[in-house]
């Protein structure tokens, strides 16, 4: 068995590297299952894909998945998006947080995971990738300081909801003013009195050239930086006191536009919860 599965090679790799708890990187996937295989999407992908083709893997330590009924895409903007086409497609947004420090070692492992499950037949084809990226974890804002959840727990933490919001920067050479502006500047003041705990804040890499075919090639690499707002509430509580107009207010910095806002709600697992509700 050892000849087979190299399991002599684990304590030695067990050894080496970083192990710390910090979500240094992070997969972020928004994905359209194909009108009438809503639920059999749904099913392959909390019955097998979320372990075999996320959780199983060496460094990735925290997942979740989300969802966004009609009723959630419908408050989407803007409406010309150069992350949806249309803003409203995308109906689940599964997110992952894998360790500082071992993004080359997660990638080696999850092209050779997904080359097997193709080769095995274990891949649910009827779907349409809108916003598949790997990412690099650039901050955290909190709305409470040292109170409260860290990033690392947000995937496991009971959050009600979460936003994903997409800023590309002007040019390549101003995104750093971007991020600082919205750390330091803006998103402490956004968080204040809201029903958001945290705000994390990634900038997208480029996938391996031996990536599956079916997932297009991350764009705006240069230019682009992913939040992801956790609420406490569901997001259609506090979507007009606290996400309409991020659009206007990032554009009146000069350093950047908002591509996309979009609330989601987390799964129930196991469940086919609201599968009935996304046309």
């Amino acid at each position: 068995m050892a000849r087979e599965t190299r399991s002599d090679l684990y304590a030695e790799l067990a050894a080496v590297g970083p192990y710390g708890v910090h979500p240094g990187h992070a997969l972020i996937t928004m994905v359209e299952p194909h009108p009438g295989h809503e639920r059999a999407y749904n099913r392959w992908y909390e019955d097998d894909h979320y372990y075999a083709g996320a959780m199983a893997m060496p460094w990735m330590y925290a997942g979740r998945r989300w969802v966004a009924t009609r009723d959630l895409r419908l408050l989407r903007y803007p409406a010309r998006s150069a992350v949806a086409e249309p803003v409203t497609a995308g109906c689940y947004l599964s997110t992952y947080w894998i360790t500082g420090g071992r993004y080359a070692d997660h990638m080696k492992w999850t092209v050779g995971i997904n080359k097997r499950l193709n080769r095995d037949d274990r891949v649910h084809q009827e779907r349409t990738h809108v916003f598949t990226a790997f990412q690099d974890h650039e901050a955290t804002v909190y709305r409470d300081g040292a109170v409260g959840p860290r990033d690392f727990h947000a995937l496991d933490h009971p959050y009600q909801g979460l936003v994903l919001e997409v800023i590309d920067a002007e040019a390549p050479d101003r995104r750093a003013a971007l991020l600082e502006w919205l750390c330091s500047r803006h998103l402490p003041g956004a968080l204040a009195g809201s029903p958001a705990a945290m705000v994390t804040l990634f900038r997208p890499t480029p996938l391996p050239g031996d990536r599956m075919t079916y997932v297009k090639q991350v764009e705006a690499v240069d230019t682009r930086l992913t939040l992801l707002w956790f609420l406490q509430d569901d997001p259609r509580e506090c979507w007009e006191a606290h996400f309409t107009g991020r659009d206007t207010a990032v554009a009146a910095s000069g350093l950047g536009r908002v591509e996309l806002v979009a609330p989601f709600i987390p799964t129930v697992p196991g469940t086919d919860l609201y599968v009935d509700l996304l046309r």
